[in-house]
């Protein structure tokens, strides 16, 4: 995002950004404790690579900082892509969830009302 769209983003998206970026920074960390809700999906094409290769994306996940118009058009950090080697192009997204994870939720800068999903995958999973 360029400076002169960072000025246009509102306190809404702002604190929205901030959650999604406190729960990135837990990927593959164990974490206990307060923090944002939320959880870690790893599709199969994940799962199924060599645990250096999870790690290397886990930590590519928690540091990624490629915002741009293109990947990231409402300012709120909730998508990224990037290739690793020996996994080729990886998708990360974050879904917001009500807290039975039933339906979306009703407000993403609201913890109370919100439970975050990260889902991480193989692009050729999508």
């Amino acid at each position: 995002m360029t400076d002169e769209n960072e000025n246009q983003v509102d306190a809404k998206t702002k604190r929205i950004r901030e959650l999604n970026d406190q729960l990135r920074s837990r990927c593959g960390v164990p974490i206990f404790g307060e923090g944002v809700p939320g959880g870690f999906l790893f599709t199969p094409g994940i799962a199924s690579l060599l645990p250096e290769i999870q790690i290397a994306i886990w930590a590519e996940v928690r540091n990624f900082s490629a915002f741009t118009e293109e990947n990231d058009p409402y300012g709120e950090h909730d998508f990224g892509a990037f290739t690793i080697e020996g996994a080729g192009k990886v998708f990360w997204k974050i879904d917001y969830y009500d807290h039975d994870r039933v339906h979306g939720s009703e407000d993403p800068a609201d913890l109370s009302k919100t439970f975050r999903v990260l889902t991480i995958m193989l692009a050729e999973e999508y």
